[in-house]
């Protein structure tokens, strides 16, 4: 899909269909329409997400709501947007024209210019590399932006790409796990990472062994398929960071649970999604690549698939991780933790100024906050918590923090060794992250992204499946990180 260039004189092609979006505040729109074509403004159209079609045999305009001008907000944008482009497909249309006034001062600004861009690519997202015909395909190619807000052509442009990096996210995520294996990620990353300027390098599993990454092994005695350790870096010569951000990414390609096989009908249906956090932070250290940050960032994949093979670790196993600690293996299930581990253990050595992991870690989470936020666990200062969670508002990708109280350590002590895996039924988002604090030792947060990384039915431009969750919570972290 392109995206054309913008006006910021509103001059409409009345040949083109054109959405316009309209609060009561937004009668600047108006002034290069017919008055047949405002009879379209009423009340009940500024009520958020009501629609107004006006179609003639030339002339195709859509109104969509967004409410009162001071309830406004950029996910009512970017949702009008959405439903512009629904329409705009079934009415099988390949050029639209997106028409938003803003009025000025409004503290958020930059970042309507970034749903512009964003939602387009977002909404016109289909996985379709498995069917034979697609029977509705989309058909918006091109879209022109007509908009008063300032410097926005470079805004537009950043959010189109960061959403372009989102569906490749979920492109990743909603692979079959017989096509997407820990070595095809790995491949995969190398060759994204290579197209955007970021190093690349991948280890095997006999590089794995050397690092002796016990828990990584671990969890991959039961597969027939190697693991992998993917190190990504992006670091320009203007980077203005003295230490590295590290991101890190759980790399379970599919999880079966292993020997404790997931007992309920449906449970692992979803599974092949469990990499999910490893795709995200693929794809967002490849768009601050791509829009040249002067930001230096590494992402760390620890990648295997969680099976019960005849050498799986069992129940009651005691694993020596890479960190040197024990951890007594009570359900071969909580494998991401272990994977984990050793990934933050190897942060360590990068003497990161922060590291932020992103996992499909604990069904608790879902139970916890659902599937329209991710679990937030943090040891940072309150004034990186609050830029972290500042960019899950703007982005709505939000973060619900969950304490890391001393107590929560009670409940994963080992009797035989220095940790165990789980802490039992109470708090497992939580003990899970108290688990992962023991391998770090820096600035760190822990993001669950269990609920909203893959949806059992679409949530508005989110869709079904893979959501692509966390690029564009990590990007605009980055991008404004100081």
């Amino acid at each position: 899909m392109t995206i054309q260039s913008l006006q910021t004189i509103f001059t409409l092609d009345k040949n083109t269909f054109t959405a316009f979006l309209v609060a009561d505040d937004s009668l600047e729109l108006t002034k290069n329409l017919t008055p047949a074509d405002v009879v379209a403004f009423d009340e009940k159209l500024w009520e958020a997400g009501n629609l107004t079609r006006h179609y003639t045999r030339s002339e195709q305009y859509l109104f969509v709501g967004l409410g009162k001008g001071a309830e406004v907000t950029v996910e009512k944008v970017r949702k009008a947007l959405h439903a512009a482009f629904n329409e705009a497909n079934s009415q099988k249309v390949e050029s639209v024209q997106v028409v938003l006034y803003i009025p000025a001062g409004n503290a958020d600004l930059e970042y309507y210019a970034l749903a512009l861009g964003e939602m387009p690519v977002l909404s016109n997202y289909e996985f379709n590399s498995y069917k034979s015909e697609v029977k509705a395909p989309k058909t918006v190619k091109n879209v022109h932006v007509l908009t008063n807000i300032p410097n926005a052509e470079s805004l537009l442009q950043i959010g189109k790409d960061t959403a372009e990096f989102t569906c490749i996210a979920r492109d990743l995520v909603n692979e079959p796990p017989n096509v997407l294996t820990p070595v095809t990620l790995a491949e995969r990353a190398e060759a994204l990472s290579k197209a955007n300027g970021v190093r690349a390098e991948i280890w095997d599993k006999k590089q794995i062994e050397a690092k002796q990454m016990g828990g990584l092994l671990a969890v991959n005695r039961g597969s027939q398929t190697e693991p992998r350790f993917i190190i990504l870096e992006y670091k320009p010569d203007n980077h203005t960071n003295d230490k590295p951000i590290v991101l890190v990414g759980k790399g379970i390609t599919f999880d079966t649970g292993g020997l404790s096989l997931k007992p309920t009908p449906g449970s692992m249906d979803s599974m092949k999604s469990d990499m999910a956090g490893a795709a995200a932070v693929i794809c967002a250290i490849n768009a601050v690549a791509k829009a040249k940050l002067s930001r230096h960032v590494i992402a760390l994949i620890p990648s295997t698939d969680n099976r019960p093979g005849e050498d799986a670790y069992t129940p009651n196993d005691v694993i020596k991780m890479m960190s040197g600690n024990t951890v007594e293996v009570l359900n071969t299930d909580a494998e991401g933790r272990m994977i984990l581990a050793d990934a933050l253990h190897y942060a360590k050595e990068l003497n990161p100024a922060l590291v932020i992991d992103l996992a499909t870690l604990t069904g608790a989470a879902v139970i916890a906050v659902g599937t329209i936020a991710s679990a937030l666990m943090t040891n940072t200062d309150e004034k990186t918590k609050s830029q972290l969670t500042q960019a899950g508002l703007l982005t709505h990708e939000r973060l619900v923090e969950l304490p890391l109280w001393d107590e929560y350590d009670e409940l994963i002590k080992s009797d035989i060794a220095d940790m165990k895996n789980i802490g039992g039924r109470y708090a497992g988002s939580i003990t899970a992250g108290k688990f992962l604090q023991r391998f770090t030792g820096y600035p760190w947060a822990h993001i669950d992204i269990a609920g909203p990384a893959f949806l059992e039915s679409a949530d508005n431009y989110r869709g079904k499946n893979g959501t692509g969750v966390g690029v564009r919570l990590l990007f605009d972290f980055i991008r404004n990180y100081q």
